[in-house]
């Protein structure tokens, strides 16, 4: 579904990706790990069009996306979340999935001047589709909550519903578990391995390589923007290299 071809990225002379090619399969999750600067984000901002790489092609869905720009990008159904946290904090979680979902009559001038009853059916029925996600994400009961009033961990449950609401093909969560407690760590993961059996395909990004090791089915690797492993959870265990690099021992 996504393949990284020899993408390199500098800042200042600086590579912030060195070479960077790899692969994400169809429903599958694929895990991005590395410490902080080992080029991660940068690589999620230039899948995503938020930035240039100076070389290298992007395939996705059998386009070459390298140029796009993140609403074209977007609209070919790559759905993405970001490490800090974008939502619109002063309107409520529900008005927060709604933004994300499709409205086809209000596109029409007369359909929103006269309030048609086809775009009055459209609105219920993305009301009923955003409380379904929110009910998926566990805020069902925070539907009419201001966003700013959601604890840290609500917050990156309501950004996943809100990507959720674009129905992408494939979903780049940047961190998604940063900052959360055990258990909505819990919850997260929980979700995105739901979401891999409903056959939808997720990379994301993590620093800690203990975290992805029951929910990857492949890890890729990163220290100063080049990738120095991949493989199933299992082979990157045995992969003394990592270990030493990201643990400091030989066995983990």
């Amino acid at each position: 579904m996504l393949q990284i071809q020899n993408l390199y990225k500098e800042f200042d002379g600086i590579k912030a990706v060195d070479g960077l090619s790899f692969t994400v399969e169809d429903n599958s999750i694929v895990a991005l790990v590395g410490p902080n600067g080992s080029g991660k984000t940068t690589v999620f901002n230039i899948i995503s069009g938020f930035l240039k790489a100076n070389k290298g092609r992007i395939i996705f869905d059998g386009n070459d996306i390298i140029s796009l720009n993140p609403f074209k990008i977007a609209r070919l159904g790559i759905g993405r979340t970001f490490q800090n946290i974008r939502l619109f904090p002063q309107i409520s979680v529900l008005d927060n999935v709604l933004l994300g979902l499709k409205y086809e009559t209000g596109h029409r001038f007369s359909s929103a001047l006269f309030q048609t009853k086809r775009m009055k059916k459209e609105e219920a029925d993305n009301i009923k589709k955003a409380e379904e996600l929110l009910k998926f994400v566990g805020l069902a009961e925070k539907r009419d909550a201001l966003a700013e009033n959601l604890s840290h961990g609500q917050r990156k449950l309501l950004e996943l519903a809100r990507i959720l609401a674009l129905e992408p093909k494939i979903f780049l969560l940047d961190e998604p578990i940063a900052g959360l407690f055990p258990e909505t760590k819990r919850t997260m993961f929980s979700l995105i391995k739901k979401l891999k059996a409903s056959g939808k395909t997720i990379s994301f990004i993590e620093h800690d390589l203990h975290s992805v090791m029951d929910i990857a089915d492949k890890i890729i690797v990163l220290d100063h923007g080049k990738k120095i492993a991949e493989g199933t959870p299992e082979e990157i265990k045995q992969n003394k290299e990592v270990l030493k690099a990201y643990i400091g021992k030989d066995t983990l």
